[in-house]
This record gives C-alpha cells, sequence and structure tokens, in this order.
C-alpha cells in the first residue's frame, strides 16, 4: 500500500493550477508557481543531497494499481510517501552511504516533482524579479 501524507507547505496552493517553473541543481530547491500570484513563488529547499524524478504531467500511477494508495487529496500540492517502488528502488550504493531516505511528492496540473532525500524540505514564499 503506497500512503500519501499531505504537508503544509505554508500557504494555499491549489495543485491543479501551479506548475513546477525551475529547479536548481547546485542548491537542491525548486520553486513552484503560487496559483493567483504572479510576483512571488515557493521555493522548496532541500538541505541533503537528493535523487530526483520530474514526470511532465498529472501524476499518474506508473507504478502500482491506485486502488492500492491512501491518503491523496483532490487538488492538494504536497506529500510525504510511504511504500512507493521509487523510494524502495532507490540505487543500493545509495542506501549504504546515505542511510534512510524520506520521499517527498509535489504535485501540479503540468507535472509531478518526487524526491528522495535524507531530511526535511523548507518551504519558503520568495520574491521573484521581473
Amino acid at each position: 500500500m503506497i500512503r500519501f501524507l499531505p504537508l503544509d507547505v505554508g500557504v494555499a496552493i491549489d495543485a491543479v493550477a501551479s506548475d513546477l517553473i525551475g529547479f536548481d541543481w547546485q542548491n537542491r530547491s525548486a520553486d513552484f508557481v503560487i496559483p493567483g500570484n504572479e510576483d512571488q513563488v515557493l521555493r522548496i529547499h532541500f538541505e541533503t543531497d537528493v535523487i530526483v524524478r520530474m514526470l511532465d504531467e498529472m501524476p499518474l500511477s506508473i507504478e502500482s494499481d491506485s486502488s492500492a494508495e491512501e491518503g491523496r487529496e483532490p487538488h492538494h500540492f504536497a506529500y510525504k510517501v510511504e511504500g512507493a517502488p521509487f523510494a524502495e528502488n532507490r540505487p543500493e550504493a545509495w542506501g549504504e552511504v546515505f542511510g534512510p531516505m524520506n520521499h517527498f511528492q509535489f504535485v501540479t496540473g503540468w507535472g509531478c516533482l518526487d524526491v528522495l532525500t535524507r531530511g526535511e524540505p523548507a518551504f519558503e514564499v520568495v520574491q521573484i524579479s521581473r
């Protein structure tokens, strides 16, 4: 069973209306559209190393029967995920070096970002320059 545990990111984000607009590998951060707010983005930062998977469409169940899922909420943006094959099939060496990993998923109307990391994500609303 795959469990989705909804996260509070500190700002209301309708997943369907949002989008991933950038990922910075060196800083381990991702920027997402805050629907209805053209001057700011939600920046998610990961303190430790990451394994990332980006899907360019709504999160389709590419790994299992979706009836074996619990906890998904309509229009919800951020989850901690337990029991998904993406996390369980990480490279063996990664697990030996870094130890247990957390799996996070960020869902938008145009894509999905899965992140494996030892730590927890930090959320920040950031002013963007135009």
